[in-house]
């Protein structure tokens, strides 16, 4: 009798081992946001690159956002961008394929799809970028009381303002109403449409105008801005007449952020999927950013927007993640979740994509791989959900 109940009491582990929460992966679309100079530094070897689609078959991953464009810098050869990165992974690894190359035929062989993460108006603190020494310190944003990015401390905010108020992402941003910037990053853009056709998309980020904490809902109102640069409110000019603050001048540009997405989509292969990181407080960034994210997916600019709603509060994701996809979003919307804010406490990551998965989004992304890659345990959780 003792010998049938082991017998059965092993058969029940077994049937309990073999119905195991699967990894979050499998129940959707899951991509991982990989910074290019985050704890992991993925693109800088080929064993990091192994490494990285490792994982990501461990978790069912279906997409990775590779970070190849930052700071006006590339992880791809550019006669525009400042390849400095990538000539440094090459020369330290000259026998091993192009990074990029070798990542887009690892994961593809595991059926994972790599999109190119451009970050495209934030220069980061690289004031030297390459695209302001061709363009002009105009190409750099300016507020409202006149004064440049440029002029700024580190990019920060002067006194006496920053006694009240602060940039949401300091550093030196560039106006996407110059002419010239546009066509640059449409021309960065060929240079790794070239160096890797096979990618499967363009991943866009800091595709908005910058703001300031608190936030202002529009130029009608008091507050910190930007756009004010001479060329910029010339060109508004040239269709508005003379220049005020108000509705028109925040529709232009808005417009400009607008025209720079659909320039972009011009610019790559039509198999590759445009898609863009976004605010998920809609409303601000229509009003706050300048960035009209809904109306790029209404009319087609966009193949899909990843809606960033990081918080640890989860209460406050069953609002934001309900409201994103049913009163905002709806299909080609993914939810993008703030991994790295919950690493202190693992099983509460796998938690958000539940919650998340509850309101069947077309995908879920997580910021980010190397905050993940950082912390086993993370990573754990996420393997093995509870």
């Amino acid at each position: 009798m003792r010998a049938l109940t082991l017998v059965v009491t092993a058969a029940l582990s077994a049937l309990a081992c073999s119905r195991a929460a699967p990894p979050i992966g499998a129940r959707g679309p899951l991509a991982l946001w990989v910074l290019a100079e985050g704890s992991e530094r993925t693109l800088e070897s080929p064993e990091k690159i192994a490494q990285l689609v490792d994982r990501a078959v461990q978790l069912r991953a279906s997409d990775l956002f590779v970070q190849v464009h930052r700071g006006g810098r590339s992880w791809f050869p550019s006669t525009h961008a400042d390849d400095a990165p990538f000539r440094a992974i090459r020369a330290a690894h000259p026998d091993a394929p192009e990074p990029l190359a070798d990542l887009i035929a690892r994961a593809h062989a595991k059926r994972i799809r790599v999109h190119a993460w451009f970050n495209c108006l934030a220069l980061a603190q690289n004031r030297d970028a390459p695209i302001v020494e061709k363009v002009g310190r105009e190409a750099v944003q300016v507020d409202r009381a006149g004064r440049s990015l440029l002029d700024y401390p580190a990019g920060n905010v002067p006194e006496p303002d920053a006694k009240w108020l602060e940039l949401e992402t300091p550093g030196y941003w560039l106006d996407p109403a110059v002419p010239g910037v546009g066509e640059y990053l449409a021309e960065t853009v060929d240079d790794l449409v070239r160096a890797a056709p096979d990618l499967d998309g363009l991943h866009l980020d800091y595709i908005r105008y910058p703001y300031a904490l608190p936030m202002t809902p529009g130029s009608r109102f008091r507050g910190l801005d930007f756009g004010y640069g001479e060329l910029a409110k010339a060109r508004f000019g040239q269709t508005n007449g003379a220049f005020e603050v108000g509705d028109k001048w925040d529709e232009f540009r808005r417009k400009q952020v607008g025209e720079l997405v659909t320039r972009l989509h011009k610019h790559i292969p039509k198999r590759w999927k445009l898609s863009a990181a976004v605010l998920a407080y809609a409303d601000r960034a229509y009003l706050t950013a300048l960035q009209d994210w809904r109306g790029w997916l209404e009319d087609g600019r966009l193949d899909f927007a990843v809606a960033m709603a990081y918080t640890r509060d989860d209460r406050l994701l069953r609002y934001q993640t309900h409201a994103l996809h049913f009163g905002v979003g709806g299909a080609r919307l993914w939810l993008g979740l703030g991994a790295w804010l919950l690493t202190d406490d693992p099983p509460r990551i796998a938690r958000q994509v539940e919650l998340a998965r509850d309101v069947e989004p077309d995908g879920v992304a997580l910021f980010s791989y190397d905050a993940l890659a950082a912390n086993p345990a993370a990573l754990e959780a996420l393997t093995h959900p509870k």
